[in-house]
This record gives C-alpha cells, sequence and structure tokens, in this order.
C-alpha cells in the first residue's frame, strides 16, 4: 500500500512550511485515505492554492477549547500529518469534497504570519525511526496487532476484510499501526500519542496494549458498528 502512488512522497520536495487545515474532531495518519467536506471560504482558498501548487495539506488538530476562537487561530497540536490531495470535486454551491491522503508525520515548529485568508506554519518532517531490534520483533507485533484487532474489527466488517487483505500481502509494521491506529474507535488524545510516535516498535506495543485493553473493556460488545469508510470530516 506504500507503494501506490498516492502515498509516494520524497523529502527533499519539503519547504518546511505547511498550509495548515486544523480540525476539532480528527487525527490523520500516514498510509491512509480520508475524506473531506471543504465550505469554509478560508478554507476553500486553501484548497485552491494546494491544487494549483504541491497539492500538500497540513491536517493539523484543535486542542481542547478551541471553541473559543474557532474563527481565530486557536491553538492545534504539535503532532499533525503531511497530506497530498489526490481527489477534489467541487460541487455546485462552491464547496469541495476531497480526499486527502496521508504521506508522513509531521511537527509544528509554530504559526507563520501568512496573508492569506488560511493559516501557514513551519514543520519538520517526522519519519518512522526503527529501533536495532526491529527485523527481530515486527513479525510477532503483526501478530499481536492482527490478534487483537480481530476482536475489535467485526464491528466493522469492511474494514476487517482491508486489514485481512493487507496482511496477505505482507503490509509492513509501519502501515499496519497507522491503519489500525486511524480505525479504532479512541479518544483523539491517544490517537495523538500515536501520531507522535515515531518509533515504529514502540508504536505498535502502545497500540497493542490499547486494542487489548479495548477487547476485555465490556462496552465494546455494546456498540454499533462503525462507519467505514468514514463519513466525510467537516471544517
Amino acid at each position: 500500500m506504500t507503494n501506490h502512488p498516492p502515498f509516494n512522497f520524497s523529502a527533499k520536495n519539503f519547504t518546511g512550511t505547511v498550509r495548515l487545515f486544523p480540525l476539532p474532531n480528527l487525527v490523520l495518519f500516514p498510509h491512509v485515505v480520508h475524506p473531506l467536506h471543504i465550505y469554509e471560504r478560508r478554507y476553500c482558498d486553501l484548497l485552491a492554492d494546494a491544487l494549483a501548487d504541491d497539492r500538500l495539506i497540513a491536517l493539523a488538530t484543535l486542542v481542547p477549547g478551541w471553541e473559543h476562537d474557532y474563527d481565530g487561530k486557536p491553538p492545534v497540536s504539535p503532532h499533525a500529518c503531511l497530506g497530498r490531495v489526490i481527489l477534489h470535486q467541487q460541487m455546485d454551491d462552491g464547496t469541495f469534497n476531497v480526499l486527502l491522503a496521508g504521506l508522513s508525520r509531521i511537527e509544528i515548529m509554530g504559526e507563520l504570519a501568512s496573508v492569506k485568508s488560511y493559516r501557514h506554519a513551519r514543520a519538520i518532517l517526522r519519519p518512522d525511526r526503527f529501533p536495532d531490534d526491529y527485523e527481530d520483533r515486527a513479525d510477532q507485533l503483526i501478530e499481536d496487532l492482527r490478534s487483537v484487532a480481530a476482536h475489535l474489527l467485526p464491528f466493522v466488517p469492511s474494514a476487517r476484510k482491508q486489514l485481512n487483505d493487507l496482511l496477505q500481502r505482507g503490509v509492513s509494521l509501519a502501515t499496519l499501526t497507522d491503519l489500525i491506529a486511524y480505525l479504532i474507535d479512541v479518544d483523539l488524545a491517544e490517537k495523538l500519542i500515536l501520531l507522535g510516535e515515531e518509533n515504529v516498535v514502540c508504536r505498535a506495543e502502545i497500540l497493542a496494549r490499547r486494542l487489548a485493553a479495548l477487547t476485555s473493556d465490556t462496552c465494546v460488545h455494546a456498540r454499533s458498528e462503525l462507519p467505514f469508510p468514514p463519513v466525510p470530516s467537516c471544517n
């Protein structure tokens, strides 16, 4: 899946300045595609500039309390995801439906002054890190994640099929952790911890523990089926 053209990305093409698209209810991960519905004027402007340039957008998560200054510049988590617009459709009312492919973890280093209607920030890439014992541990961690995820994904049958397909293709541990982290129904704060962890083994261990806790939580069995593909997030 990481070899698919939408996810191809070269660090040498990254300028260090990102168009900031903050949302209160979404954490985007690399290796996944998420639908967006863009209707605010400032974010329509952002999309137009992205499409005319490199098609890159930094999707960031607003920190709690954003409601008091949503129209201004409420703080965002430093852990964000650089994404590329791979498909867009303009609607009759001037709004847009977009598919955004997650490319790389980034860290927001600070916001920049901008003459645009939308926000800009300085950011650095945070690529995956592989510890020395990665090769020895990857296969077992993949099996651990597969096992615990199987107990949760009956609530999302189409997602479980996608997971099984990926495992049959030999998906990497890095990709698998990001896909499951994106799919599971946990608080945004927990997803941000996973997004902020660059060490692939540490990330997989954190995720496996969280999944194990979810499978033992009796309230999990009372949940209705989760939507998959996901419902578009609106700005």
